[in-house]
């Protein structure tokens, strides 16, 4: 059974700082992709960062340099570093995998969702 866990959201001012975690299983983190998405409030559900073996992949360049992803095997888990956060990125985030050693192009190769987080970046 796929197993993604996501927390470590929170309410946040502008211009600080979070990291999200994503806990999986052994199994997933070692031969699938996992992917950072978001949806905000009355929008659909977009794609963030995605990482893989040999590299990551972003969705939204509205994120780069200031959002980062990474995986710690040992602790089964993946993260998303968020610096210099803003109103805009305030949504639910949610890991997810395409069941894929790669990050694919096309996002509805994703299908399977966690419960999500709550980021909430307001002064």
């Amino acid at each position: 059974q796929l197993q993604l866990v996501e927390s470590g959201g929170g309410l946040v001012q502008p211009g600080g700082s979070l990291r999200l975690s994503c806990v999986t299983s052994e199994f997933t983190l070692e031969y699938y992709a996992i992917a950072w998405f978001r949806q905000a409030p009355g929008k659909e559900r977009e794609g963030v960062l995605c990482i893989y073996r040999s590299g990551t992949t972003v969705y939204d360049i509205s994120v780069e340099g200031r959002f980062t992803i990474s995986r710690d095997s040992a602790k089964k888990t993946v993260y998303l570093q968020m610096n210099s956060l803003k109103p805009e990125d305030t949504a639910v985030y949610y890991c997810t995998t395409p069941r894929r050693a790669y990050c694919p192009h096309d996002l509805g190769d994703f299908k399977s969702w966690g419960q999500g987080t709550q980021v909430t970046v307001s002064s």
